[in-house]
Formats: structure tokens, C-alpha cells, sequence
């Protein structure tokens, strides 16, 4: 859901959408290629309304989205076949663009003799040559290799600047920050439960743009803060709790890749103390799958956040420093003091004289607030980090949630 969206794209200008996953990013990108209806509120292209697709809006999708059965000619001329642009002229304009983005000579390939980064190219042809005057990209470069993917967002960048391209303003969906201050004019950062624009950064550096440069580098460090404000447990006194609500978004972390990145934290190399972007780039996990990570071991209080920066804490070098058994024994403590869900679930079944329930119920909570997919998920989690603390277990096969030390139906007598 989004909520209170006030984006204006001006002429001359790259803007970068950065957020967490589910927080509504790629469906903004859809209500403003006029492919998504808004409930409330208004789009508008050039002070008019926008109803239905916009001719001069071009989008680019994060899957390649070309039909395999089609050549690179035909995949990108799809578009202006659509719009009615005679064959002839079809031709010339698809032929100009597969050039223009470095694909000349394979205009009679089919989508599976293609690399990676080729078919995305292709992808990128076929929004530019209905030559809009609004690029949206929705992580075009995600689904490639690291090098790829920075090769081709240059290329991409080197068409802006020489002009060589139609299109007067992009838009940017990343879920990587340093792609984002490298591309773009003004970083807007989205939060999530609803979606919206948090924050709001210019980024006045001229291109092309050095990513070990200081001034870079700062850029990245205050978006790192800037998106992690909040994911920390604010330290407070024991009289003043902070109560969270049951049915809340859980970060969707892994509990190995936790335990990991907090091994990494204690070692040699950080002592306790990590910048982001240089754990980023020591664990080599993208901004999307460490933000989650880092969230959920400040929610444990295993590790705290201050400007951008990631703290082992007390009960972290603990865990740490435990035996397997000790730290299940830890998450779990932490579980229900700090995780309102799992301590209900368990609080359920310890008041269910049969040491068992159904997970509906919760699910029912749960999409009060969220909707299905997300409650889902945040279901899912609960369940894996209650069965890591020994919390609770979970039987796959009945949907049943039971206490550890009960076997399911052993207390029911309808079911002796």
C-alpha cells in the first residue's frame, strides 16, 4: 500500500528510488507507466491526467520480459508494432536503437543465444525506441553479474550525457546505494507499512563519478544511516518499555546468514564495530540482503545501529562465544522478550491444555495489518526463528504448532 506520494520528475534529472523489498517501490514505477490504476489521489504527465499507458513514458523491467519465439528485431520493434508505426520505419528506428545500445549484428538472434546482460540491452532498446521522454527502470541491472551490470549502467549513463538518447528524465528503482549515488541527480528513500518517501537526498557530484572517491563514499554512509534509522532498539530504561505491536513486520533473515554476519562483526577484522558499506563489501551481500540482517539482529538486540554504523553488543559477543545448545537457548530468550509474535504464540499454547494450535488464527492477526502475501511471510519467519530458540515446534504437514516438549495430540484426549 502507498500512502501520501508527492514525486515530481523534472526535465534533466536521474532520480534513484532506494527502499526495502515489499515496501511498494515497483508498483509506484507501474502506477506511474499508467499500467496500475490508483485508488485515491492523481498521476499526471505534462499537467494532464494520466489514464492508461503514456506514449511518452518507456519502462525498463528486472526479468528481461522478451518473448523467446521473437529475433532481437522483432522483440524490439514489438512496441511500435503495437503503437501502428508503418513496417518500413519500424525497421529503421529498431535498427538505430539495437546500435545505439551496443547490440548491432544481432538483430536476427533469438532471446536464448543472448547473455544475461545482452537480453537486458535488448529490454532496454525496446523502451527507447518508442523514444520516451521518461525512462522508468525497475532494477533493470539486478539480474546481472556485478560486472555486467556495471557495464552496462555506464553505458547507460554515457548515453545520457551525450544526449544521444530522446529521453528527458529516468527513474530508478535500485535496491543497491552505491549504483544509486553513481546514477543519480536525487536519491529518494522509501519506507515501508505503507509505502512513502522518507527521505530525500541531492546528489550535486559531477559525472562520471569515482566510487572510491571521499565525496562518494560519505554519500553512501549517510544512506546507509539514513536507511537503518529505526531498524535499531533504541536503549532505554528498564521503566520505560517500548511496546511493539504483535502483528508487525518481521525483516526476512535467514538465521545462519545472522549468525554469520555476527561472527563477521566480532572477528579480527571489525572488533565489534562495522561500517556498513565495508561489511557489504567484506561479506559481499547486496544492501538488500544485508539490511534485513542487520535489522533483525538489532530487533534481538544482538547488535546495535548508530549513524550507519553496526555494534556488537553484550548479549551478541555472548552468543557469539556459545555452544550450539547455548545459543538456541539465547534466541530464544531474546525471541520472546523482544519478538511480541512469537512471545504471543507461545503464551497461546501454553494457556491451550493440549500444547497445540493452529497457525490461522495468527495468520488471521497478522492480516489485520498486513495483507496475505506479506502476513505470510512474516508467518513463515516466526515459525523458523521460534523452532531455531525452542520456542515452539511446527509440523509441516498439519499446519500445527505445538510446544517442544509435546508430542502432537498427546494431550488432547479426542486424540488418544
Amino acid at each position: 500500500m502507498l500512502e501520501d506520494i508527492d514525486l515530481r520528475l523534472v526535465e534533466g534529472e536521474i532520480v534513484a528510488l532506494l527502499g526495502r523489498s515489499g515496501s511498494g517501490k515497483s508498483t509506484l514505477l507501474r502506477i506511474m507507466a499508467g499500467l496500475v490504476d490508483v485508488s485515491s489521489g492523481q498521476v499526471s504527465y505534462r499537467r494532464q491526467p494520466l489514464r492508461g499507458p503514456a506514449r511518452g513514458v518507456g519502462m525498463v523491467f528486472q526479468s528481461f520480459a522478451l518473448f523467446p519465439w521473437l529475433t532481437v528485431q522483432q522483440n524490439v520493434e514489438l512496441g511500435m508494432e503495437a503503437r501502428g508505426v508503418p513496417p518500413a520505419e519500424r525497421a529503421r528506428r529498431a535498427e538505430d536503437a539495437i546500435r545505439m545500445i551496443g547490440l548491432a549484428g544481432f538483430e536476427g538472434a533469438l532471446p536464448r543465444e543472448l547473455s544475461g546482460g545482452m537480453r537486458q540491452r535488448v529490454g532496454i532498446a525496446r523502451a527507447l525506441v518508442v523514444e520516451p521522454e521518461v525512462l522508468l527502470m525497475d532494477e533493470a541491472f539486478s539480474a546481472l553479474d556485478v560486472l555486467t551490470g556495471e557495464r552496462l549502467r555506464e553505458d547507460i549513463l554515457d548515453l545520457w550525457r551525450s544526449g544521444s538518447m530522446p529521453t528527458k528524465a529516468i527513474l530508478v528503482v535500485s535496491h543497491n546505494i552505491e549504483e544509486a549515488v553513481l546514477m543519480a541527480d536525487r536519491v529518494l528513500l522509501f519506507a515501508s507499512d505503507p509505502g512513502r518517501v522518507r527521505f530525500q537526498l541531492s546528489v550535486q557530484l559531477p559525472r562520471p563519478r569515482d566510487p572510491k572517491s571521499v565525496e562518494v563514499r560519505m554519500l553512501v554512509d549517510e544512506i546507509y544511516a539514513l536507511m537503518t534509522v529505526g531498524s535499531g532498539r533504541p536503549r532505554r530504561p528498564s521503566s520505560e518499555p517500548v511496546r511493539r505491536p504483535v502483528a508487525e513486520r518481521l525483516p526476512e533473515a535467514d538465521i545462519v546468514r545472522m549468525e554469520g554476519l555476527l561472527e563477521i562483526l566480532l572477528d579480527d577484522t571489525f572488533a565489534g564495530r562495522a561500517d556498513l558499506p565495508r561489511l557489504a563489501e567484506i561479506t559481499e551481500l547486496t544492501d538488500d540482503e544485508l539490511l534485513p540482517l542487520v535489522e533483525a539482529l538489532s530487533l534481538l538486540e544482538f547488535s546495535s545501529l548508530a549513524h550507519g554504523d553496526l555494534h556488537a553488543t553484550r548479549i551478541g559477543r555472548e552468543y557469539v562465544e556459545g555452544s550450539h545448545a547455548q545459543r538456541q537457548r539465547i534466541f530464544g530468550r531474546q525471541l520472546l522478550a523482544h519478538v511480541p509474535l512469537v512471545a504471543h504464540i507461545r503464551q497461546s499454547l501454553d494457556q491451550e491444555p493440549s500444547g497445540e494450535l493452529p497457525e490461522e488464527p495468527f495468520l488471521r492477526l497478522l492480516s489485520e495489518t498486513l495483507d496475505a502475501a506479506q502476513a505470510e511471510r512474516v508467518m513463515r519467519t516466526a515459525i523458523e526463528w521460534g523452532r531455531y530458540g525452542e520456542v515452539f515446534e511446527y509440523d509441516y504437514h498439519t499446519g500445527l504448532i505445538h510446544l517442544p516438549d509435546v508430542e502432537p495430540g498427546a494431550r488432547d484426549p479426542a486424540k488418544r
